[in-house]
């Protein structure tokens, strides 16, 4: 019975990515929390998971609010370009 209660590294780290999306089941964060209380490594791993996803929530929120568009000149030379490139391959 307690075996089914106990979870290894590796579905401790499975549970962790789950969970940090919210599709861990309340059972699999029960198991998570109690693997953490006997492994510091699993432990450290979900510290530093979360706070990499959010620098790149952050990161990625910024970048959001810029506008970043080229103007149709600098599309006509891009297209220019590759029409180069590709008649030069062939």
């Amino acid at each position: 019975m307690a075996h089914k209660f106990f979870i290894n590294c590796d579905e401790a780290t499975t549970i962790c990515d789950k969970s940090q999306y919210k599709e861990a089941s309340i059972f699999e964060i029960f198991q998570l929390k109690l693997h953490f209380l006997f492994c510091k490594v699993c432990t450290l791993y979900s510290k530093q998971n979360n706070f990499l996803s959010r620098l790149y929530k952050s990161k990625a929120s910024s970048c959001k609010k810029q506008a970043i568009c080229i103007s149709s000149k600098e599309k006509e030379e891009i297209k220019k370009q590759l029409e180069q490139l590709k008649s030069e391959i062939s």
